[in-house]
C-alpha cells in the first residue's frame, strides 16, 4: 500500500500543474482578448484640450459647452486649463502626446511659437483641431482645421455701426480702445477690422490703445488710466464684453455717462453684456459666440475615422443693438 502511495503522488502532480497551465492559459488569452488596445480599439475617442484660462464670461460659456458636449458625444475629455500661459498650453499638450489621445485641441493664448509643439503632434500621428483662437504657422499641416469666427469681421461691424452712427460728425471723434492680449488672435485681428472700418471717415480718431487682457479688472483699470489722459473721450470700442463692463465701472466713478456720454461698442454677447446694451450703458455688440462644443465634437469624430475636414471652419453670428438685445436676453443661453 505505501508503495502505491509513492508511485501515485508525482502524477497527481502532474494532473495538477496540467490542470493549473489549462486554467492560467485560458485566463492568458482572456486578458489577451479584452485588454489589449485601451481606446484606439473599443471605438471611444479620447480627446485632450487645453483652454486658455477662465477670464471672462466667455471663456466660461465655452468650457462649459465643451464639456457637456464631450459628455453627450461619448468622448472622453481630458481638460487643462492654462491660466493664459503659453508655456502651460506646450506643457499640456505634449502630455497629451504622452498619454496618446486620439485628438488634440487647444484654444491658442498667443498666435505665434507653436510649431515645434504641433510637429510633435503630428509626428505622433495624433491630429488636432484649433478652436477660437488660430496660429499664424506657415506650414498649414501642423493641424487638421480652424473652428471659430471671423475676428476682423467682428472689428469690422463694430466700425461700420460706428461709420454710419457719427456720418454727420463735423468735428473729431476720440476713440480709445481696450484690446484683449497682446498677441492674441482676437485682439490683432478686432483690432485689424476695426481700423479697416473706421478709416472711411476721417473724423474718427483712436487717441489710445492699450491691452485690458480680457478682463473687467483689466478693463477698469486701463478706462481709468484713458479717463485722466483724456478729457475728451467719445466713444470706446472693447474687444470684448468683459473689458466694457469694467469699463462701466470706470465711466461711472468719473462722473460720466456710459451709453451717453461715451458710446461704447463691444464683442461677445455674453449675458452681463447683453444685458448692459438692453440697459442702454452699451451702444453695440458684435457677437462671438462661445457655443463651439457640438462643432467641435463633431469634428474630432471625423479628424479620428481619417475623413477630410475644411480647414476653416467659421460659426454663424450677428449684431445686436438695445433693441435687439432687450428680444435677445429672455432665450439667451450664455
Amino acid at each position: 500500500m505505501r508503495k502505491m502511495r509513492t508511485q501515485s503522488a508525482p502524477w497527481r502532480a502532474v494532473a495538477v500543474l496540467a490542470s493549473v497551465l489549462l486554467v492560467g492559459g485560458v485566463a492568458a488569452c482572456g486578458n489577451s482578448d479584452t485588454g489589449g488596445g485601451g481606446s484606439k480599439d473599443d471605438g471611444k475617442i479620447t480627446m485632450g484640450f487645453s483652454q486658455v484660462g477662465a477670464e471672462s464670461g466667455w471663456r466660461t460659456a465655452n468650457t462649459t459647452s465643451i464639456k457637456e458636449s464631450a459628455a453627450a458625444a461619448g468622448i472622453e475629455l481630458k481638460f487643462d486649463d492654462a491660466q493664459q500661459k503659453q508655456e502651460n498650453q506646450i506643457k499640456a499638450i505634449r502630455n497629451y502626446i504622452q498619454q496618446k489621445v486620439d485628438v488634440i485641441a487647444f484654444s491658442p493664448v498667443v498666435e505665434s511659437g507653436w510649431d515645434t509643439v504641433l510637429k510633435e503632434a503630428k509626428d505622433a500621428g495624433i491630429p488636432v483641431i484649433l478652436t477660437d483662437r488660430s496660429v499664424d504657422s506657415a506650414d498649414k499641416s501642423l493641424y487638421k482645421t480652424f473652428l471659430g469666427s471671423d475676428f476682423v469681421k467682428e472689428g469690422r461691424l463694430a466700425g461700420e455701426w460706428l461709420v454710419e452712427q457719427k456720418k454727420s460728425a463735423t468735428g473729431p471723434v476720440n476713440i480709445v480702445e481696450l484690446q484683449g492680449n497682446t498677441g492674441a488672435a482676437p485682439a490683432n485681428d478686432r483690432k485689424k477690422g476695426f481700423g479697416e472700418a473706421i478709416a472711411a471717415n476721417p473724423n474718427l480718431k483712436i487717441i489710445a490703445s492699450q491691452p485690458g487682457d480680457f478682463t473687467r479688472a483689466g478693463g477698469k483699470q486701463v478706462m481709468e488710466q484713458f479717463l485722466k489722459a483724456n478729457p475728451k473721450i467719445d466713444v470706446l470700442f472693447a474687444h470684448n464684453d468683459d473689458m466694457g463692463l469694467g469699463a462701466l465701472e470706470a465711466i461711472t466713478a468719473a462722473g460720466k455717462v456710459p451709453g451717453k456720454d461715451i458710446t461704447i461698442i463691444t464683442v461677445d454677447a455674453v449675458k452681463d453684456g447683453m444685458q448692459a446694451l438692453a440697459d442702454g450703458k452699451f451702444n453695440f455688440i458684435a457677437e462671438c459666440s462661445p457655443l463651439l462644443g457640438p462643432q467641435l465634437m463633431d469634428l474630432a469624430k471625423k479628424v479620428k475615422a481619417g475623413e477630410t475636414v475644411p480647414p476653416r471652419i467659421e460659426t454663424e453670428e450677428t449684431t445686436f443693438t438695445t433693441e435687439q438685445a432687450k428680444e435677445a436676453l429672455p432665450t439667451r443661453k450664455y
